[in-house]
């Protein structure tokens, strides 16, 4: 009898720490971010496998490193060019609102739940110019903009904007980024 009741006990404890991990994540935000992603009209999407010999995101420790990503059209293909050249920086913050929706998917895939998102630590925006270019940060700021809408101030950044000679595949924009998750 006092093995079933130490039995008990610990599975109690166990059943009030998991309570207390759930009651962490809420207390996060104030709002559901998943119902967040339905206000906003954000739909993920299954993100295939790399087709190289990398993966799209690397856990250690409570950080999540994200590989780059590049603007994925929801209909198939990419959108390619030179911002400045081919595209509007209109049309290059249009791409980087894109890459904000891939990541999110990779993300949602990689922690299963986008209420675990502590912060969105370090973006690094690389946006596809030739040498006359400058407006890369308002290109960048579609993504940025995507992740405060999505998760309010956690989703304010530390952050890189820079031009670059050439992407793969003529992409017009590739961004990576780092987050803060609870485990």
């Amino acid at each position: 009898m006092k093995r079933f009741l130490a039995l008990c006990m610990i599975f109690l404890s166990a059943c009030n720490q998991d309570t207390q991990k759930i009651e962490q994540v809420e207390l996060l935000y104030d709002y559901d971010v998943e119902k967040r992603l339905e206000e906003l009209n954000i739909q993920l999407r299954d993100m295939p496998a790399p087709v190289a010999n990398f993966v799209h995101a690397v856990k250690t420790g409570n950080l999540i490193f994200m590989a780059g990503k590049g603007p994925s059209k929801p209909e198939g293909g990419s959108v390619k060019g030179k911002v400045g050249v081919d595209l509007t920086v209109e049309e290059g913050y249009e791409a980087a609102k894109l890459v904000a929706i891939a990541q999110l998917s990779v993300l949602k895939q990689e922690v299963g739940d986008l209420n675990k998102v502590v912060r969105i630590v370090k973006v690094l925006g690389m946006v596809n110019a030739d040498s006359s270019f400058t407006q890369h940060p308002a290109v960048i700021n579609g993504f940025s903009d995507v992740m405060v809408d999505v998760f309010g101030e956690r989703g304010k950044h530390a952050r890189a904007a820079v031009g670059m000679a050439s992407l793969p595949s003529n992409i017009a924009v590739e961004i990576e980024m780092i987050v803060e998750v609870q485990d």
